[in-house]
């Protein structure tokens, strides 16, 4: 990049020693920071129509925010993002009992021993998306659950067409479930409710869940009619009160199962003249309203409320093991694995 500048500092240090840092990457129009704990994503700053930077993503102003919050602000989530009904799963005969932290009932975001709450190795990276951090870790065999050494790379990167992209790799030593996401909280205004922000989705079907959130395995095709319809613009809160607490539900990628990258999404703002597209080669996205943010003390003492933001988590479908006929989610040594998102950012 023409105007690119890396940055590496301090953000403190956690309770068993161990050191944080914070990464901060500008391409001399817009810039991100993430942090080595949990590979955190803590800003996104884009200039508004009226000049002045909005930070567009939700999250803590101090490390010890990050620790004690369990809302996933901007982190990597694995193995499994999303949730795996019962908390369980089989492979080859075999099940396994995993963390039920999601209702007693279901495994979310791989439990309780979270990615989010491990400090990875970082370094500088160039790639062909651009210049960005690259944090891996070993995740052993039997970690949350899951079988299979695991050995994990996440890569974010901007360019100097306001990409960023986050790229995931893993290679294991035997089958296991693998779904990476990056969990960040969107609001293009940097501030308040995204009931009035727009969005469209390349997507004409959903999964339908059960009272847990779960997927029943129902793929349930949009109309005109329907409170799921975004395949034009859309105000984010004009039907929001029909679907419960919010949009917690996977999109299916139209156009998915060539390995290339799809457009799913696209999410503006008219007070900020901020808009953001979102492509990925996973098979679907989480869309989800923050219907479970309120009262959550967030930067600089900002209290946050539900649907504050947006979470558009790129990701295979949820429940995936339990489901023979949703997209195959299991790695194995001769199929790693190798997924790619990238978030563009347009602005005046």
């Amino acid at each position: 990049m023409v105007n690119s500048k890396f940055k590496k500092s301090r953000f403190g240090t956690l309770s068993d020693g161990k050191k944080v840092h914070i990464y901060t990457v500008s391409n001399g129009k817009m810039s991100f920071s993430a942090t080595d704990f949990g590979c955190t994503v803590t800003s996104i700053l884009i200039p508004g129509k009226d000049g002045f930077k909005k930070d567009v993503v939700l999250g803590h102003s101090t490390l010890a925010g990050y620790v004690n919050d369990n809302s996933c602000f901007g982190t990597a989530v694995g193995r499994f993002a999303n949730r795996i009904g019962g908390g369980s799963f089989s492979i080859g005969g075999r099940l396994y009992e995993l963390d039920k932290n999601d209702s007693g009932v279901n495994c979310l975001h791989g439990g309780f021993d979270r990615y989010e709450k491990k400090v990875w190795k970082a370094s500088k990276i160039k790639t062909e998306h651009g210049i960005g951090i690259e944090f891996s870790r070993f995740s052993p065999d039997g970690e949350q659950g899951f079988p299979g050494n695991a050995q994990l790379r996440v890569i974010y990167t901007l360019n100097d067409e306001n990409e960023l992209t986050f790229e995931y790799f893993v290679k294991t030593d035997s089958p296991t479930p693998v779904n990476l996401t990056n969990h960040s909280y969107f609001n293009l205004d940097g501030r308040g409710t995204v009931e009035n922000h727009f969005l469209k989705l390349n997507s004409s079907a959903y999964l339908e869940v059960n009272d847990t959130l779960v997927p029943t395995g129902k793929k349930i095709s949009v109309d005109e009619d329907s409170d799921f319809d975004f395949r034009e613009f859309k105000r984010i809160g004009q039907d929001i009160k029909n679907v419960g607490r919010g949009y917690d539900h996977a999109f299916m990628v139209d156009g998915w199962g060539d390995g290339k990258l799809h457009k799913i999404a696209v999410m503006k703002s008219e007070e900020t003249g901020i808009s953001m597209t979102v492509s990925t080669t996973q098979p679907a996205a989480q869309v989800y309203t923050a219907n479970f943010l309120e009262g959550t003390v967030g930067k600089f003492g900002r209290v946050y409320h539900n649907h504050d933001a947006l979470c558009i988590e790129t990701e295979g479908y949820p429940d995936a093991p339990n489901h023979a006929d949703f997209p195959d989610c299991i790695v194995t040594p001769e199929k790693p694995y190798h997924e790619v998102s990238v978030y563009r950012f347009d602005f005046s």
